[in-house]
């Protein structure tokens, strides 16, 4: 397959707002570590043309979430300064094309982890802080009809995120346990437990750590890393509101808003 030709097919998508077909349907045999090779160039370009590089997401790490999508493992992807939103914030539908929520826990690391052989305890000491966040996850391909290697080269199907609650320090918290609600427009809409992201949060992070290492990349120190959806991805509409309250760390809220154009 041509690297730089997806890359460039999925830029547009995004610039457009105009999806395209599966990457998997133009390029058969896509592999996965050409669908990675994809989602860097994709970095590359943005940080050429003025984005900052802030962190990373990390997906399809719960049971909802790969069923939800017909995926067998986690993927990641980066986070750019672009994408980033304050809690509180009005978010404009306008910006995506066929978005949905998910509920997570953010990691602020103090400290660079470079894998391989990451552990839970390298994640910990390398933490500076968690708090709860809310992602926006967005598809270039049609009707959300990807495969593994689609999200991957698809920049792991980001495209924003909120920050919320206290800044807390993992001293005694238990996020296998910590629980979670969300609410939808004010009413419940699910919950879930950190256990739901392969087990423990900080088990997903060392995971990330370890496979980015297999493209040189490091996790920096200052960086944001999204730790995984604790529950199933919810599609967003106009005048939507969501809040997301966790055990201990505290809440985050956002509302998404479709702008009308002249």
């Amino acid at each position: 397959m041509n690297v730089k030709e997806a890359a460039r097919s999925l830029l547009e998508a995004e610039k457009t707002k105009q999806v395209i077909p599966p990457l998997t349907d133009t390029y058969p045999g896509i592999t996965v570590d050409e669908a990675y090779h994809t989602q860097l160039e994709i970095v590359r370009y943005k940080v050429d043309e003025g984005a900052i590089n802030v962190g990373k997401k990390i997906g399809a790490t719960s049971k909802a979430i790969q069923n939800m999508f017909g995926v067998e493992q986690p993927d990641y992807g980066h986070l750019l300064d672009c994408m980033m939103y304050a809690e509180g914030d009005d978010i404009s539908l306008n910006d995506f094309i066929q978005p949905k929520a998910e509920f997570e826990i953010a990691f602020k690391l103090k400290k660079d982890l470079r894998g391989p052989n990451i552990t839970v305890m390298d994640v910990i000491d390398a933490t500076d802080y968690i708090a709860p966040a809310i992602e926006v996850i967005d598809s270039r391909i049609k009707d959300w009809q990807i495969n593994f290697e689609d999200t991957v080269a698809d920049n792991g199907s980001s495209a924003a995120a909120v920050i919320g609650g206290t800044p807390t320090p993992l001293n005694g918290i238990d996020l296998t346990h910590i629980g979670m609600v969300a609410y939808k427009n004010g009413e419940m809409l699910d919950s879930g437990a950190g256990a739901a992201v392969l087990g423990n949060p900080l088990r997903s992070v060392a995971w990330l750590a370890n496979s980015l290492s297999q493209y040189n990349v490091d996790l920096k120190a200052g960086e944001i890393v999204l730790s995984g959806a604790l529950t199933s991805a919810v599609t967003i509409a106009d005048q939507d509101s969501f809040t997301v309250e966790f055990d201990h760390i505290g809440t985050v809220g956002v509302t998404f808003v479709q702008e009308v154009r002249a």
